[in-house]
C-alpha cells in the first residue's frame, strides 16, 4: 500500500525541481533567456544591476554584511551581490533624480532663490539616499519575519500531516517530497521543495539537507522540528511518535496564540474607536465651530487648515498605521 501511495506523488514535485535547477547558479549568469526570435524572454532588475555594476559593488559589501544571512532566511531567490548591486544602483538613480527634481520644482513653482533650491535639493538627495539604503537593508528582514510567522501558522497542520505519513512507514525524504506537492502557496511546501532540490539536484543526503534547511529558516519552531528529525534519525528513534508529539505541542501553542490574538484584537478595536472614530469626530466638530465663529489662530493654526489636515492626512495615515499593526499581529492562516 505504501509503495502504491509513493507512486502517486504529484508531478508538481518534479516541476518544482526543474524550476529550482534554473536557480541553482550561485552567481547570476550573464546569459539572458531568449525565445526563438532571439529576443529577451524576460527582464530582471537584479541581472541588469549586476551586469551594470559587477565587481564595483565590492566596496559596498561591508555595508550590507548582515543582508546575506537575511536574504537566505527571507526565502528570496536572489544572489547577495546582485541584491547589493540593485541597492547601489537604485540609490544612485534616486539621489540624482531628487537632486535635479527638487531645485527645478522650487525654482519654477515657489520662486525660491537658486542657492536655497540647491541646498534643499542636496538635503532631499541625502534623505533619498538614506531612505533607499535603509529600505533595501530592512526589506529582507521584513520578508524573513513574514515567512517566520507563516511557517509557524502552518506548522500545526503540516506536522500532523507528516506524523500520518511517518506512521504509515514513509521515509523522511518521501515525506518532504509529498509535502512539496501539497500546495505551492504554502510556505512549508516551498521549504520542502528546497530540501528536495538539495537532495535530488545537489546530491545531499537527507540529514545534511535537513541540517542546511534548519540553519536557513527564520522560524525557531521549524528549526526545532528539523533538528529533532535529524536527531531522531541519528538515534534510530520512532519518527512517527516524535512527529505526533510535535503536532500536539504545536496545536497547544496555536490555541494559546489564538487566545492572545483575541485579547489583542479587543484592545486594537478600542484603540481604533477612540483614536480614529470618536477623537477625529470631536476635533472636526470643534474645529468647524471655531471656523464658523471666526476664532482660532492664523497660518498653520487656522481651523480650516487644521480641519483639512485632519481629514485628508491625519485620518488616512492613522488608518494605514492601524492596518499595518493589525497585519503584524494577525495569524497568517
Amino acid at each position: 500500500m505504501t509503495a502504491n501511495w509513493l507512486k502517486q506523488i504529484p508531478r508538481k514535485v518534479q516541476e518544482s525541481i526543474d524550476k529550482m535547477k534554473k536557480l541553482s547558479s550561485p552567481i547570476p549568469s550573464k546569459r539572458i533567456n531568449r525565445n526563438r526570435n532571439g529576443q529577451n524572454k524576460h527582464f530582471s532588475l537584479w541581472l541588469f544591476a549586476y551586469q551594470f555594476l559587477g565587481k564595483r559593488t565590492v566596496t559596498f559589501l561591508p555595508l550590507f554584511k548582515d543582508v546575506d544571512v537575511n536574504l537566505q532566511k527571507s526565502g528570496m531567490k536572489v544572489n547577495f551581490k546582485a541584491y547589493v548591486s540593485l541597492a547601489v544602483l537604485s540609490t544612485v538613480i534616486l539621489s540624482i533624480a531628487t537632486l535635479i527634481a527638487i531645485p527645478l520644482i522650487l525654482l519654477s513653482a515657489f520662486k525660491l532663490s537658486f542657492v536655497s533650491s540647491v541646498l534643499f535639493g542636496l538635503g532631499g538627495s541625502l534623505l533619498a539616499m538614506a531612505l533607499t539604503l535603509i529600505g533595501f537593508y530592512m526589506y529582507p528582514l521584513v520578508r524573513a519575519d513574514s515567512l517566520r510567522r507563516t511557517l509557524e501558522d502552518e506548522l500545526p497542520f503540516m506536522s500532523g500531516y507528516m506524523a500520518i505519513l511517518a506512521g504509515a512507514g514513509v521515509p523522511v525524504a518521501s515525506i518532504f517530497r509529498s509535502l512539496a506537492g501539497v500546495d505551492v502557496s504554502l510556505a512549508i511546501s516551498s521549504e520542502a521543495r528546497t530540501i528536495v532540490r538539495d537532495i535530488e539536484l545537489l546530491g545531499m543526503d537527507v540529514l545534511s539537507a535537513l541540517d542546511v534547511a534548519s540553519k536557513r529558516t527564520p522560524s525557531a519552531r521549524f528549526r526545532d522540528l528539523l533538528e529533532g528529525l535529524t536527531a531522531t534519525a541519528h538515534s534510530g528513534g520512532n519518527m512517527a511518535k516524535y512527529l505526533a508529539q510535535r503536532f500536539k505541542h504545536y496545536i497547544g501553542l496555536r490555541r494559546i496564540a489564538l487566545r492572545r490574538f483575541a485579547d489583542t484584537l479587543g484592545v486594537l478595536a478600542e484603540f481604533y474607536v477612540v483614536m480614529l472614530v470618536a477623537g477625529p469626530l470631536i476635533l472636526v466638530v470643534m474645529l468647524a465651530v471655531m471656523a464658523m465663529l471666526g476664532g482660532g489662530g492664523q497660518g498653520l493654526l487656522e481651523p480650516k487648515f487644521l480641519l483639512n489636515l485632519l481629514t485628508y492626512l491625519g485620518i488616512p495615515l492613522g488608518s494605514i498605521v492601524f492596518l499595518i499593526i493589525l497585519d503584524m499581529v494577525s495569524p497568517r492562516r
